[in-house]
């Protein structure tokens, strides 16, 4: 079966050994994705529904390189390093998919890589095979 592959360019990508997304058939898996800024840095600090959409916003371009797009999710998983914040990511997330709702699963976590990051994100999508 094909396998495509996408990047963001992050350096965690090359440290790590790993890609952005990987599409294999109809199905699309996007890794664990942080709110990293362009310039590699940790975006909006301390702001949770920013961190939120920043991770979403980079799975989207994700999965729009491999031809589907956020309304094609179908689980979302959402680490967050403090729950009792959980409205805040909550919000950001119902933004995105409101219309086309996912399965999802928050869960609170000790830390992530940057102590600026409050949350992390990875979600899996199926989408035409013919797109």
């Amino acid at each position: 079966m094909q396998r495509q592959r996408t990047f963001s360019g992050t350096a965690w990508e090359t440290k790590a050994g790993y890609c952005r997304a990987i599409r294999v058939g109809n199905h699309i898996y996007v890794s664990g994705t942080a709110p990293i800024d362009e310039q590699g840095g940790v975006f909006a600090p301390n702001d949770a529904y920013a961190q939120t959409k920043r991770c979403l916003a980079i799975i989207q371009k994700a999965l729009q390189n491999l031809g589907a797009d956020l309304p094609d999710v179908v689980r979302t998983r959402v680490y967050v390093t403090d729950i009792k914040r959980w409205a805040e990511f909550a919000q950001a997330h119902q933004e995105s998919f409101g219309e086309h709702p996912p399965a999802n699963t928050m869960v609170e976590i000790q830390a992530l890589v940057d102590p600026a990051m409050l949350v992390e994100v990875e979600v899996e999508a199926v989408c035409d095979v013919d797109r």
